[in-house]
């Protein structure tokens, strides 16, 4: 038998990083690869206990329907925290709670773009993201990032040039897979450009609250005046990703529109999650956890970047002030996937830059390490094979 697949879907191809969690069933496997946070993060503990009490005492609710829009009191937490910690969201926007961080892409797509339409991003940028907006038949136009986030000045040169440009796709902290943060100048000249050429803003930022270094720097839709920011937030890096819990803060108008798309697509996020991490927020101390994240995790990166950098100039490596990611470059002429390939002979995994190109068939030099996940054991061992195979393609090359 033959399937006719739908132009949309037919050619968007498998998440590298998803195919890569199947090579992870193999325990012998040191995964450098994933971009999980570590289970010792998880309140498991805390969550039993709010589970314990859904159960015992309501569990007639917590096991019934609920409403698309998400659980109310979820609701009201997230966007409290949101509107008072970090200054986003005002008057005439609203909150939706969707199932993962990757559903608020979904349904930005889906009520935003029509096949044709120009989305400018990063270059490289996220995988889940590209395959996403690909999906709906958009253009991708990828817009080259140094240190300080994306190029402005390459960012008005595209939307000039692009047809029907519609949105300005941005992960601008601790970029996914770059490391990179978006300045506060630069911040501005990005909503200055998409007031100029009247396009909106998605702001994927599930990894802003994993800060280790450095001085935070206010969310794009922080600086929102007239509602053109999409912010796309997530439980999945602080609480827990087997949850599924993410958020959109958006202008009302969008947030209708994303209500109806998601009514026909899955009715409504998990509710006993919902509940639950309503109760855990309710009950909990919510910043001192995220407070025992960052010190793990900066202690892991710590520990990554120091193989890194006794790599010399062989590989340049920005070192992020956050989030959960090392992105590595190799020499010119090099190619990242061909080191992925000689790792995982030496049963450790890493993401080959190709993986985050918005041209799929492009060859990149680059190669997405992942310290957040690793025990300190595993990043010790894995960043010694991960050397030994980049010592073997750098020879063989030289050969």
């Amino acid at each position: 038998m033959t399937s006719d697949f739908s132009r949309r879907i037919s050619g968007v191809q498998p998440s590298a990083i998803r195919e890569i969690f199947k090579v992870l069933a193999d325990p012998g496997v040191i995964s450098l690869a994933a971009g999980s946070p570590s289970p010792e993060t998880f309140p498991a503990a805390e969550l039993a206990a709010v589970s314990s009490e859904l159960f015992a005492q309501r569990a007639g609710a917590a096991l019934q329907y609920g409403i698309t829009e998400g659980y109310g009191p979820l609701r009201e937490q997230t966007a409290a925290r949101l509107r008072d910690k970090y200054r986003v969201g005002g008057p005439d926007d609203d909150l939706i709670i969707t199932t993962g961080g990757q559903q608020g892409l979904d349904l930005t797509a889906k009520v935003l773009l029509n096949e044709g339409d120009t989305v400018l991003c990063e270059e490289p940028s996220f995988i889940g993201a590209l395959n996403c907006l690909r999906a709906t038949g958009a253009r991708l136009v990828g817009v080259p990032a140094d240190e300080g986030g994306m190029d402005m000045e390459a960012l008005a040169r595209a939307l000039k040039s692009a047809v029907r440009p519609k949105l300005i796709y941005t992960i601008p902290t601790f970029q996914n897979p770059g490391g990179t943060t978006l300045s506060a100048p630069r911040r501005e000249q990005m909503l200055a450009l998409a007031r100029q050429y009247n396009v909106l803003v998605a702001e994927d930022d599930p990894y802003f609250e994993l800060r280790y270094t450095g001085q935070p720097v206010p969310a794009l839709k922080s600086l929102d005046e007239e509602g053109r920011v999409i912010y796309l937030g997530s439980y999945s890096k602080t609480i827990s990703p087997g949850l599924r819990l993410g958020f959109v803060c958006a202008h009302r108008d969008i947030v209708s529109k994303m209500i109806v798309a998601k009514q026909v697509s899955d009715v409504h996020t998990n509710l006993f999650f919902q509940m639950a991490v309503s109760l855990y927020l309710d009950r909990y101390d919510f910043d001192a956890h995220i407070a025992a994240c960052r010190a793990l995790y900066a202690g892991r990166l710590d520990r990554m970047y120091a193989h890194v950098n006794a790599w010399g100039d062989r590989v340049s490596c920005l070192r992020p002030e956050g989030g959960l990611f090392l992105w590595c470059r190799l020499p010119r002429g090099y190619d990242g996937a061909a080191l992925c390939r000689l790792a995982g002979a030496r049963k450790v995994a890493a993401v080959p830059g190709s993986a985050f190109a918005v041209r799929e068939d492009e060859i990149s030099p680059g190669f997405r390490l992942n310290f957040s996940l690793p025990t300190d054991e595993q990043i010790t061992q894995g960043m010694i094979l991960l050397t030994q195979a980049l010592e073997e393609l750098l020879e063989t090359t030289k050969n």
